[in-house]
């Protein structure tokens, strides 16, 4: 296991905003004046910039010189994407110790974004835990649509295996969530955000979702993953289940889970190990233990897709 260490404990309340950029511009301005206007004042920005060619760094330093005492890094990304680039970040070995908090540069964040999630993350004491909500589709003038879906079903590691809940930019972790994430390294998987669900939950974490809407997801024509909502965004999930983007997306995080198995609770290594087995088993042995073990995505609809994809051997 390759991780990486960090230095400074921060203030219990301090929350250090990670930010991760690559040709921001059209929208970073109004992303960092929502930063200012949290009702939670107590925290400062790092930023990664993944090899911006347009005003995103003049942008970033302008409000650096500015806004004195909130910038307190912007480092150089790995060049290799977005979740590269959020993984880079949270390794960073001179990244301080305490509530962190994700941040897209497209977003805008509504004033209690931080608030609630410092609220919640402090109930749960020196347990790591990862807090993330809900958000409204905006389209790319900020014009509000609907909220994303509320998760009904509880979270936990046979859900992690087949879906992420923990939209990244709405994600904040605790100290020792961090930790966990750290100490993990930078994987090569293909969301980060999916990535620390899976290992936080894999790990005994706790995993807390807010019902209340917290930022504006901006919709465009350069979103990494785009809305996830609607017959659209369910037509294009189980196209994936089709096309074998879902497959090729699991080995790469069993990869990964394979290569931090001791970070994982007893009873999810045995998860993990009997996921992991299921394409070697006859189709009604396949049946049995998928049901058996809990395997669920939030929507039946969608639990049932994984379920035939499994027995097909699409899986």
């Amino acid at each position: 296991m390759s991780g990486c260490g960090h230095w400074e404990q921060m203030p219990e309340d301090h929350v250090t905003i990670l930010l991760c950029t690559r040709n921001g511009m059209p929208w970073l301005p109004e992303q960092l004046q929502s930063l200012l206007e949290q009702e939670h004042e107590n925290w400062s920005l790092w930023v990664s910039d993944d090899g911006s060619q347009d005003g995103t760094l003049a942008c970033l330093e302008d409000f650096a010189a500015r806004h004195p005492g909130r910038v307190a890094r912007i480092v150089s990304g790995p060049g290799a994407g977005s979740a590269a680039n959020f993984l880079s970040l949270l390794c960073h070995p001179e990244l301080p110790v305490g509530l962190t908090a994700l941040c897209d540069q497209d977003d805008v964040w509504l004033p209690q974004r931080l608030s609630r999630a410092v609220a919640a993350l402090r109930m749960q004491g020196d347990r790591p835990a990862a807090w993330a909500a809900r958000y409204v589709f905006c389209d790319d003038n900020l014009a509000r649509g609907a909220i994303s879906r509320r998760w009904t079903r509880p979270p936990g590691f046979p859900n992690a295996l087949l879906q992420n809940i923990l939209s990244g930019h709405t994600l904040t972790l605790n100290a020792a969530a961090l930790r966990l994430v750290a100490s993990a390294g930078p994987r090569a998987v293909p969301h980060h955000d999916w990535w620390i669900y899976l290992l936080l939950s894999g790990a005994g974490a706790r995993i807390l979702h807010d019902d209340e809407a917290v930022l504006l997801y901006r919709q465009h024509g350069q979103n990494t993953v785009g809305a996830q909502r609607g017959l659209q965004a369910r037509i294009k999930r189980l196209r994936w289940l089709v096309d074998g983007t879902f497959r090729d997306w699991n080995r790469r995080n069993l990869l990964a889970l394979g290569e931090v198995r001791e970070m994982l609770t007893p009873a999810s290594r045995d998860i993990l190990d009997q996921w992991s087995g299921l394409p070697r088993r006859g189709r009604l042995s396949r049946l049995r233990r998928f049901r058996a073990l809990g395997f669920r995505r939030q929507g039946r609809i969608e639990t049932l897709a994984v379920m035939a994809a499994v027995l097909a051997g699409r899986i």
